[in-house]
């Protein structure tokens, strides 16, 4: 099968999200998030990484809506856009086949289009499982109907929040290169949280290092590597000379907030 040749993308110069001085503070006295700026341009693939309990899903939830920051701002500044989430957990319904599941954000916004269902589940590779049921699927293959689910109404902004933690390493890998190729396939925008230096390097043009809780941006670092990305890049030089970076920049991030 021929290969493309590697190819350094570019993102747009849009920014398509923003966050300025953004504050968490929860009922229990918990801050999780302090002074969190950020700004993610159209079409870019980030990563933000951090310790757990550092706030990386919070940054998340606030992006999408599901929880109002205490303080600070998110801004559109081309406009909101439809976006699409990806949590943890696949949370698929037991009793409801994979189409069903699929189809589910199309139902709660009151539309109902079978061809967008089956575009979805084609792009991650479960187009001859729609039919099953998620007690019939492997945890590779819940989580691919997690991610079809968040493609179906075909957002502008894709929040995924370590979607591939649980997964054996294998598994993670292959899930890796798939979702790699749906984003350069669709040029959406791709915010990825991961506790994984390796995973936040393979993927992504950009990482973001937070430091514990409360979560900061502590740095952020370019992994100028060309696309399409493969076991290749895996295993050279580039990419262990990345994670070493990136690792650097956690250890330090960790040890300004005093995490042994």
């Amino acid at each position: 099968m021929a290969t493309s040749p590697p190819t350094r993308l570019s993102q747009g110069t849009t920014t398509i999200i923003a966050l300025r001085g953004v504050e968490k503070d929860f009922a229990n006295g918990v801050r999780a998030l302090d002074r969190f700026d950020l700004d993610v341009r159209a079409g870019e693939f980030v990563s933000v990484l951090g310790p757990s309990g550092c706030g990386k899903s919070t940054a998340l939830r606030i992006i999408a809506g599901l929880s109002p920051p205490s303080a600070g701002v998110v801004e559109w500044p081309a406009g909101a856009v439809p976006i699409g989430f990806v949590f943890q957990e696949p949370t698929l319904m037991p009793w409801a086949d994979v189409a069903d599941n699929v189809r589910l954000p199309l139902r709660l916004a009151g539309k109902d289009d079978p061809a967008a269902v089956a575009e979805a589940l084609d792009r991650v590779g479960l187009k001859n499982f729609a039919q099953s049921y998620p007690r019939e699927l492997s945890g590779g293959m819940k989580m691919r109907a997690s991610i079809a689910r968040a493609l179906v109404t075909e957002p502008q902004l894709i929040l995924m929040d370590e979607p591939f933690a649980a997964l054996d390493e294998i598994t993670r890998f292959k899930l890796n290169n798939d979702l790699l190729a749906v984003w350069q396939a669709l040029g959406r925008t791709v915010i990825f949280v991961t506790h994984s230096v390796f995973e936040s390097v393979y993927l992504s043009q950009r990482i973001v290092v937070m430091t514990p809780r409360p979560g900061r941006v502590f740095t952020q670092i370019a992994i100028d590597a060309p696309y399409p990305r493969d076991e290749r890049f895996r295993t050279s030089p580039e990419y262990a000379g990345f994670c070493r970076e990136v690792a650097d920049a956690l250890d330090k991030a960790m040890r300004v907030g005093n995490v042994p």
